[in-house]
């Protein structure tokens, strides 16, 4: 539709410029009253001919006042028709151009969802947002904006150009000659400017990052009194950043008036040589015709202009589409196999069979890990920090996969599973607690559908989290803000204890998930945690040994290996790496 109509509107605007120069020729020159009716052919001396004839029919017929009036009124029609079905055109395009920002958008935030933690380690926050903000701004003012111009640009100018071809062909073929000169002058600027373009994104997505770093450890920045010094670091970057965005702004600046000036040198040209050639009946074309070619020629000009600027904005918006790109094209690490099985139910065990895992392939975090749990046992991963705990209950629900070996669950390899399926058997409470800007009810709901009110109030009395949430304002309804800043960071672990109670997985991970608890809570919440993991399995981090005396096995883990495994007895009694944790915590 947006093609026909801007076809419409390119013959419409042809008609009303043909209205004008044949009738003034005739309408203050009597003399060339056409009185005989020409044969009408395919040419250009014959349709014009024709057209000189109906005015001269309506000039001796009703005179020179009424031919003027109809060729105004017929001249308005045209103008309106051209504008009307131009309207149409951008009409027809507009769910085009919002509907392609739509889908990057939509694109983007769900391969951000799939991705690999493992990408986010090496990306920075702030940049993945400006990608996702920024550029695809930029991508919809500057490609999709361009659209209109580039759909409508070049219909205008192979009409034009077929218009010309028509009046002179020797004329036409001069003058494109002359146009590809200027465009490669055009071309050169516009890679530099997709350079500087690509220097600008990435310069904003540090300055976003810097901001996202900001605000999280604000707190750090007052109480080291960095303030200066990280007003100094902005105020750097964003120094860097308004000398590209200068640069940008000057070449793409130069666009609009090199190609008006281009394209005037070469309607000079041709005006002077075309001139020449009438002047010496060189091509046999009328003084008529030439003035016509050259307001033709000169119509051509516009669309020539707009197409460079769209061709320029298509460059900045390049710059933008590649850093998209990089997100869209990233590599999902992490994939489902095609005949991936349902996985329901957890039965028998988990083991993990010489597992060995490296994040760049090279440097093993975890190596030769061999361990089964059985189904319905509590297991505590204890050790020095850095030893590669949290990376071992990382790879149960395959937030990374492993390097090497394999981790197996009543025998099947989870990668075979359906991953929803595999992590909908986990309940798991992270050592940072992780809230999202909604309410009590939703937090604890989080990620379940048709959830009944009483199971969340229970799931909450489970995690010693009831009491306080009646004593908020809107109780489950109140809101905890960014990250459940609004909540204490004892509240918000109990809030994130009973979102893993809720979904009543058969296996709880919990790493240091009493860790922000003051006593009386870490007490009670972690009585309940104990009732609850009467009849689960459950993996627990702990750097606090005493809370994990009464489980069924623990295990040390020391530079990515298991180096001591039995209960907190037997462990104590070999007076090894687990004595010495237990002696520097008693001794503290």
């Amino acid at each position: 539709m947006n093609v026909l109509f801007n076809i419409l509107s390119v013959i419409f605007s042809l008609f009303s410029l043909t209205m004008i120069i044949p009738f003034l020729g005739i309408l203050f020159d009597m003399n060339k009253l056409v009185t005989e009716k020409p044969v009408l052919e395919l040419s250009t001396k014959s349709l014009f001919e024709n057209f000189n004839y109906l005015i001269s029919k309506i000039i001796i017929d009703e005179g020179q006042m009424a031919a003027l009036g109809y060729v105004s009124l017929l001249v308005i029609i045209f103008f309106f028709l051209k504008n009307l079905f131009r309207y149409f055109a951008m009409f027809f395009l507009a769910p085009v151009r919002m509907g392609v920002v739509r889908d990057i958008r939509n694109d983007i935030y769900r391969k951000i969802l799939i991705l690999p933690l493992s990408y986010f380690n090496e990306q920075r926050k702030g940049d993945v947002m400006s990608r996702f903000s920024n550029d695809v701004m930029e991508i919809e003012w500057s490609v999709m904006s361009s659209l209109e111009m580039l759909f409508r640009e070049p219909i205008n100018i192979v009409i034009f150009l077929a218009t010309l071809v028509f009046i002179s062909p020797t004329l036409t073929m001069f003058a494109l000659v002359l146009l590809p000169v200027t465009g490669i002058i055009i071309v050169q600027i516009g890679k530099s400017l997709r350079r500087t373009s690509s220097k600008g994104q990435k310069k904003m997505g540090e300055i976003l990052s810097i901001l996202e770093e900001t605000i999280s450890g604000l707190r750090i920045i007052k109480a080291f009194s960095a303030i200066d010094i990280a007003d100094q670091k902005f105020r750097e970057n964003n120094s860097q950043l308004m000398k590209i965005m200068i640069r940008l702004f000057r070449k793409r600046d130069l666009a609009s008036p090199l190609s008006e000036f281009l394209s005037t040198i070469v309607l000079v040209i041709i005006l002077y040589f075309g001139g020449r050639m009438v002047l010496s009946n060189d091509i046999g074309l009328d003084p008529t015709f030439f003035i016509y070619y050259m307001v033709v020629f000169s119509q051509l000009i516009v669309p020539a202009k707009n197409f460079t600027d769209a061709f320029y904005n298509i460059q900045k918006g390049i710059a933008a589409a590649i850093r998209v790109n990089h997100i869209l094209e990233a590599d999902e690490l992490i994939l489902e196999k095609p005949d991936a099985v349902s996985k329901k139910s957890f039965s028998s065990d988990i083991q993990y069979k010489n597992v060995g895992f490296a994040y760049n392939g090279t440097d093993y975090v975890l190596s030769a890990i061999d361990l089964v749990i059985k189904t319905g046992k509590s297991v505590a991963l204890v050790g020095p920090s850095g030893g590669g705990k949290s990376t071992f209950v990382d790879l149960l629900p395959r937030f990374y996969d492993t390097t090497e070996g394999s981790i197996l669950i009543d025998g099947m390899d989870i990668k075979d599973c359906k991953i929803d399926d595999l992590r909908s058997l986990m309940g798991i409470v992270t050592q940072e607690t992780i809230l999202f800007n909604d309410t009590i009810y939703n937090n604890i709901a989080f990620g379940l559908k048709n959830v009944k009110h009483e199971d969340v109030v229970q799931a909450a009395r489970i995690a010693n989290a009831h009491d306080f949430i009646m004593q908020m304002p809107d109780n489950y309804e109140t809101n905890i803000g960014d990250r459940g800043l609004k909540l204490s960071g004892g509240q918000r672990q109990r809030l994130s204890i009973a979102r893993a109670v809720l979904r009543n997985p058969p296996i709880l991970i919990l790493d240091e998930a009493t860790s922000a608890l003051d006593t009386e809570s870490e007490r009670l919440v972690q009585e309940a945690l104990e009732n609850v993991m009467k009849s689960r399995t459950s993996i627990i981090i702990a750097h606090r040994l005493s809370t994990i005396q009464n489980v069924d096995e623990i295990i040390v883990i020391e530079k990515g290996k298991i180096v001591e495994k039995g209960t907190h007895s037997a462990l104590v009694e070999r007076n090894g790496l687990y004595k010495r944790l237990i002696d520097l915590q008693s001794f503290h």
